[in-house]
């Protein structure tokens, strides 16, 4: 048992450091503790009760600033934790060989942009990411924390279908999270995402996928606070088939709400995490689309039903959303003045930041500094669109439409 595990780590670890940092690397403060106090009360000795008595750390105050860090005015985040397989995608479309080297490089494209610290307050790493540096030998994580920008990593391990159910999905990775947060924390990171999905058809989603994605974004949360990490808590609901915005908007608002009471019935810090959903919108083969100020009121009145204010910040995934569509609608969110909205409204885009720049590398050394200025374009106007000032400026790759039915990072 748990107890049995802390006490032998009790009487054989020498360093106090070890015990506390074994503990709470693993989830385990809250037993920790009260093993320890139950050690007091045999033991009886004050001199003793003050050597063995140790409390977790408390990051709250940590959490909190980082997290309202990351969605301050005119900031948003870089996704850019494709994993192996789908970046492999990314660059089948250009004619670039999927090696390690071609990935570093691409990487390293985004993260040497010059001003890129002027839009992206963090940047959400695959693990690969971790371990890779620039041509010069200086470490992504390093170099994101000297240019002010927060790093982050991607913690969950990818979908498994739950039994019992018409294709739903759960997210794995909770078995070992504690202590991959606390490692990823000790090198540098700041902050996490976990991706649970919801699809929509007429008889989906069932009460039990709801249930499965709320407590378990709701477990990844609170072990990531424990570990020093802010979570971003992401419930995305697919955009696949037919079905309408007032569809959308009614399964939006029962998954948030399930979010959220499952946040509260897990006691995670909500000052120190950041929301991660999809804007409402109606299905990639729906016969009606929506105008992108009815996209952005009936998402910010269902967030406006479902988040508690003491939730610093919403940002947005873009759901397969072209370059130009993800920012609009995320400009129309914060025009909006006559639905209450106290979070800040920004992003977390992957290929709404990333499609014209890997269009313009095309994994050519002399496309380069070319690439550089696409993305830092796209981030700039995500910039503006976070403040509501943002004036369209077209163009085809901007415009293209970023789908991709069951899409996986």
């Amino acid at each position: 048992s748990n107890s049995v595990s802390l006490i032998f780590f009790v009487f054989f670890f020498q360093a106090e450091d070890g015990i506390r940092d074994f503990c709470l690397s693993r989830g385990l403060g809250d037993v920790y503790k009260r093993q320890v106090v139950s050690t007091q009360s045999t033991w009886g000795s004050n001199k003793k009760k003050k050597e063995y008595l140790m409390e977790k750390k408390d990051f709250r105050t940590e959490l909190a600033e980082n997290a309202k860090r990351l969605v301050r005015s005119g900031f948003g985040i870089l996704a850019a934790d494709e994993s192996t397989g789908t970046i492999g995608k990314k660059f089948q479309a250009i004619g670039v060989e999927n090696n390690e080297e071609n990935r570093r490089r691409y990487r390293e494209l985004l993260f040497t942009s010059e001003g890129i610290e002027k839009y992206i307050s963090g940047v959400i790493l695959f693990e690969e990411q971790t371990r890779q540096a620039t041509k010069d030998g200086k470490k992504f994580v390093d170099l994101l924390n000297e240019k002010g920008i927060l790093p982050g990593i991607k913690l969950d391990k990818g979908l498994v279908i739950i039994p019992g159910t018409q294709d739903e999905q759960a997210t794995l990775g909770l078995d070992d999270l504690a202590k991959r947060a606390a490692d990823f924390y000790a090198i540098g990171c700041r902050f996490a995402k976990w991706r649970n999905v919801i699809k929509i058809t007429d008889t989906k989603p069932s009460a039990l996928a709801i249930q499965e994605v709320a407590w378990t974004l709701a477990r990844y949360a609170a072990i990531c606070q424990e570990n020093g990490l802010v979570p971003i808590v992401e419930p995305e609901i697919l955009p696949e088939g037919p079905h309408t915005i007032e569809r959308n908007q009614d399964v939006s608002h029962a998954v948030f709400a399930a979010v959220t009471k499952a946040l509260h019935d897990n006691r995670v810090y909500l000052e120190g995490i950041l929301l991660k959903p999809n804007m409402v919108t109606q299905g990639t083969e729906a016969a009606t689309k929506a105008s992108n100020v009815e996209i952005a009121r009936r998402t910010v009145f269902t967030l406006s039903r479902t988040l508690p204010a003491a939730v610093p910040g919403v940002v947005f995934l873009s759901g397969g959303q072209s370059e130009e569509e993800a920012t609009l609608n995320l400009n129309e969110m914060n025009k909006i003045t006559d639905i209450p909205r106290p979070w800040g409204l920004s992003f977390s885009y992957g290929r709404a930041l990333q499609n014209s720049a890997v269009k313009t590398w095309a994994g050519k050394e002399e496309n380069f500094a070319a690439a550089q200025q696409a993305f830092l374009a796209r981030a700039e106007a995500n910039s503006l669109a976070t403040q509501g000032k943002y004036v369209s400026k077209g163009g085809d790759a901007a415009n293209e439409n970023l789908h991709v039915k069951g899409y996986s990072y």
